[in-house]
This record gives C-alpha cells, structure tokens and sequence, in this order.
C-alpha cells in the first residue's frame, strides 16, 4: 500500500491514560452511498475524548470493547471525496461535521474522516476551520437542550456552567431565541456571560443557587440548561411545571413540583448544525497544537481551567 492509498490518525490502543493514544498510519477510509469524506483540517478535544480513552464508556455499557478505539467527534476541513447519491456538497467545499459514533476504530483525530452527508453542514462564513470544529459538539448540544425546553420567547432561563463551550453557546442561541438569560458563572466570567447575552449572572461557587436565581426572577424561571450537573440545585430554581435539561450523562433530578425532567443525548443534525453555522456564535480557541501532540491535550484538558477548547490540526 503506498503513501497516497494511506492517512495518519491518532487512536487509543486499549485503554488508560493519555499515553495510550498513538500515532497511526491505516487505510485512507472510502466513503459510501449517502457519505462524505472530509480532509481534516481541525479537530476539537472535547471531555467525551477523554472518557473514551480511559475505558469509562466502556465500563458504562455505552459501547463495546475494542483493541483501538477512534478519538474525535468535532471536525472542520474540505470536502474530498462524495459516495454516491450525494448532490449537497461539492469537492473543495468548507464543511464541519460531527462523529456521533462511540464504537468506531477511526474518529476525527485523523487526516480524513468519512461521516454521513445528513451530519455534515457548510462551514460558518469566514470562520477559520479551528474557531469552526468547535462548534458541532457542543453547539448542537445547546441547540438540541433548547429545542427540548420548547420555551417561547420572553420566558426566563437559568444556563449552568454558562462560561463552559457548551452553557456559552446556550445562552447565545436563547438570547437570538429571545430568552432572558440568568448565566452561572465565575466571577472573572461575569464579563463574558454579559457579552454572549445574559441579562442576570449569579455566582458560580453561590451556595443558594435556587434563593440567588429566585430573587432575580420571583417565582423562578421557567427552565433551566444544567450543563455543570448541578442536579437538584439547579432544578430548585425552575418554577413548579417548569422544565429541566441536563446535558451530563449520570446527572438526574427527581421531577418534584411537576417540573419536567430530560437528560439531552447529542445527536448528530446536519440540518440543525447549518442552522447554527449561520447564527454568527461566538467560537473560543484556547490553543492549537499539532495531531501528534494529542496526549498533551488530554493531559491539559483534564488539568482543567481552559476556557474555550483546544484544537487539534494535522
């Protein structure tokens, strides 16, 4: 097999720390009828990166064992190659997508990806391909929570974590959504909170989170975004028939006062995912570094305190 019929993709081999994931050369993949293949130009490390690399899925039933697991699920790049029957995208063409996909041997950390074209959208407008990879995961989350809460313009909402790339896309898509926004958020992110659209910020470390929203909005709001998994914290703040949406997996609350209870699973929406390229979102880069320096990502990743995501190129 020569140079060109190949491609380098990171993977993990097993399971463990970051030092399981390795460098690879495998197969340029093919794509077939209904899919694209994507030349990656960024890819995105996100926290589900790093419970599929320590085995954590694994131990949860949510996917299989393998011998090398696929790392990746944002990815920004140009078209390559159409399988058949696709007519929405063209060769050369600035794309982002997303890998919903747990029990794969090839993700997105890799220099092509095949995805189905219905999880592919054309890439925000002059968004460079880093700024653009962060999007799908964690818009989509955002988008896919509000569209769970079915909140009408006007309504109040309470956004967790509302500095995280996910709380910080949700409170974005509400405000253009019309929504009033009460952000969580750390002191120092009280600035940024304000500039995605929130009208209130409570503090972050707050220890009456419900009595601190409440006497913002009496009576409460009438749905919160939970994507710091704050549980039964959060939920005291919603009003009784209210709505709750957690986006961490484990995380529940029992649906006292009448309030309506979801956990939101991601699913890949290339419909949904143009609709979000087209709203103009604020992206936030910590830093890139090279495919081969995946590890040091994971590593930095759990160290925690990055604000905005890192971002992989090859």
């Amino acid at each position: 097999m020569n140079a060109e019929e190949t491609m380098r993709a990171v993977v993990a081999r097993g399971y463990g720390g970051p030092e399981v994931l390795e460098s690879v050369r495998v197969p340029l993949p093919e794509p077939g009828p209904g899919q694209v293949r994507i030349r990656v130009e960024a890819a995105t490390v996100n926290p589900v990166d790093l419970v599929t690399r320590s085995g954590t899925l694994v131990e949860a039933g949510l996917m299989a064992p393998r011998e090398r697991t696929g790392i990746g699920w944002d990815v920004a790049g140009l078209v390559d190659r159409l399988g058949a029957g696709v007519t929405a995208f063209a060769p050369g063409q600035r794309v982002i997508g997303l890998r919903d996909l747990l029990d794969v041997s090839l993700g997105a950390y890799a220099e092509c990806l095949v995805l189905d074209a219905a999880a592919v959208a054309p890439a925000p407008p002059g968004a460079s391909a880093a700024a653009a990879a962060t999007l799908p995961l964690n818009g989509l989350t955002a988008l896919q929570s509000l569209d769970l809460l079915d909140l009408a313009a006007g309504d109040t909402l309470l956004v967790t974590g509302a500095a995280g790339a996910v709380g910080g896309f949700a409170v974005e898509v509400a405000r253009r959504r019309g929504l009033r926004v009460v952000a969580q958020a750390g002191a120092s992110d009280e600035g940024l909170a304000r500039s995605l659209g929130a009208e209130w910020v409570v503090g972050r470390d707050s220890r009456e989170l419900a009595a601190d929203v409440r006497r913002l909005v009496p009576g409460g709001v009438d749905g919160a975004v939970d994507t710091a998994g704050l549980g039964v914290r959060a939920l005291a703040a919603v009003r009784s028939r209210g709505v709750y949406v957690t986006v961490v997996g484990g995380s529940t609350a029992p649906p006292l006062r009448g309030i309506r209870v979801h956990q939101q699973w991601i699913s890949a929406d290339g419909a949904a995912l143009a609709e979000l390229a087209a709203m103009d979102l604020t992206p936030r880069v910590a830093d890139i570094l090279p495919l081969d320096c995946a590890a040091e990502a994971h590593h930095r990743l759990a160290a925690g305190g990055i604000r905005g995501r890192l971002v992989l190129v090859p």
